[in-house]
């Protein structure tokens, strides 16, 4: 008996909020993925620097998120799929080496000078097809590496982190390599990052067999199983729509912030320019200024969010998930329309903290409520419709907002979405009290 009391000591080394780091798996993916991902926010800061220099065009930045919608069903459901029949990493591996190899092809593209806003669009869709394939795996892919459910919420919360920790660091180096040499070194230091996350793949060891190939199904009918699954859970299909509503409204928020950055507070931000890039005292010489405020900005996002999920890791486990949730569907929107409105770059730094916290109280904590409630045998294809409600919504969310910006200006394009959003967050607070209860 007291053997077996003394088996999770290993445990009270870790402080509560990192526990999930106690699994081996779990510890070498989470290192080398927080490299890989700082390298695909560098890629995305760069490429949207990159696409705007191209065309000056607020609904280009719109539509190459939108060109990710193309693949993205087919190959979601394919993946989620996939998950469930074949090991996991598996799946993961292959699609890593196939974004290192989109990312080499960009770099080489952009650092010879032959790069066209025609080569960004197809390898943008490659990307979302990879990435519609290789994110349901991931999500499902979590609870092998725990081995459970114990540590689960613990590590959604911690990927959370590691993908928002990379959205504060990936940023920020890009803005300093965008503006020192260029945008065609971004894409290969990402390209190298995806070294370490390969390496952690195939370093793991004695990982569970949870994936299960049906014996006499076919793909098509394996599909429609989990469909079938997810239709049957009403509280499941509102945290979707939850999360939908807020992609298509919300998020796209990303898409503008270059308008923002070189246009709505180009003003107040000459004095960090300046410090940064002009006069004797300037740290560097800077080919492309505008990328400084750009990355900041999106720095900002990146460090609330970090912080907003190490508060979600640190949840007990008899902690009201629910209202944290509710919190967040309202607060996310809400920091946006103070952004909407703000002329000044650091009151604007603050609010975009203020909305990354509150993006991950939305979305780390539905996806945890999901997961917890799927089986072993339909995560993968639960995940798939998860992963593919958002980044449908998402990328028609960020041609909307493109075109909108275009017609009405980006201030008013990201206040309006934010409002609807808060109006719908709103409505579930009131009218849905099994979420608030969760």
């Amino acid at each position: 008996m007291p053997t077996t009391l003394s088996t999770p000591k290993p445990v009270s080394r870790i402080p509560n909020t990192f526990r999930a780091l106690r699994h081996y798996n779990y510890r070498v993916w989470f290192i080398g993925q927080t490299i890989s991902l700082s390298g695909s926010w560098m890629q995305t800061m760069a490429q949207q620097v990159l696409v705007y220099r191209l065309t000056g065009s607020a609904a280009a930045l719109g539509f190459i998120s939108f060109i990710g919608l193309i693949p993205l069903i087919p190959f979601s459901l394919w993946g989620g799929s996939l998950t469930d029949r074949f090991p996991k990493r598996d799946v993961i591996l292959w699609a890593q080496v196939v974004m290192m190899a989109q990312a080499l092809l960009l770099s080489w593209l952009t650092w010879s000078g032959r790069v066209q806003v025609w080569h960004i669009y197809a390898l943008s869709l490659l990307l979302a097809a990879v990435n519609a394939v290789d994110l349901p795996a991931r999500q499902a892919f979590t609870v092998d590496m725990v081995e459970g459910k114990e540590d689960l919420t613990n590590a959604i919360g911690l990927n959370s982190a590691m993908f928002n920790l990379a959205r504060a660091l990936g940023p920020a180096l890009a803005g300093l390599v965008v503006a020192a040499i260029g945008e065609g070194p971004a894409f290969f230091f990402n390209a190298l990052t995806f070294v370490p996350v390969i390496l952690a793949l195939l370093s793991m060891r004695n990982l569970p067999q949870s994936s299960r190939p049906p014996q006499a199904h076919s793909t098509v009918r394996h599909i429609l199983e989990g469909l079938r699954y997810v239709i049957s859970k009403p509280v499941q299909l509102l945290l979707m729509s939850l999360v939908a509503v807020s992609a298509f409204l919300s998020m796209p928020y990303n898409t503008l912030m270059p308008v923002f950055a070189q246009d709505v507070l180009s003003e107040s931000a000459q004095p960090v320019i300046a410090r940064v890039c002009e006069g004797p005292a300037r740290l560097f010489s800077c080919q492309s200024p505008q990328a400084l405020p750009l990355g900041m900005l999106l720095t900002a996002v990146g460090v609330g969010a970090v912080l907003g999920a190490l508060f979600v890791a640190s949840l007990p486990a008899e902690s009201h998930r629910g209202r944290w949730l509710t919190l967040g569907n309202l607060g996310f929107p809400l920091a946006l329309l103070f952004v909407a409105v703000s002329r000044s770059f650091l009151f604007s730094l603050f609010m975009m903290m203020a909305a990354g916290w509150m993006f991950v109280l939305q979305n780390a904590l539905a996806n945890t409520l999901i997961q917890m409630t799927a089986p072993d045998e339909v995560r993968g294809r639960v995940m798939g419709f998860y992963t593919m409600t958002i980044q449908a919504f998402m990328r028609l969310g960020a041609l909307q907002a493109g075109y909108v910006a275009d017609w009405i200006g980006a201030p008013l394009a990201l206040g309006m979405g934010a409002l609807l959003s808060l109006l719908y967050g709103g409505w579930v607070a009131l009218f849905k009290p099994v979420i608030r209860r969760l």
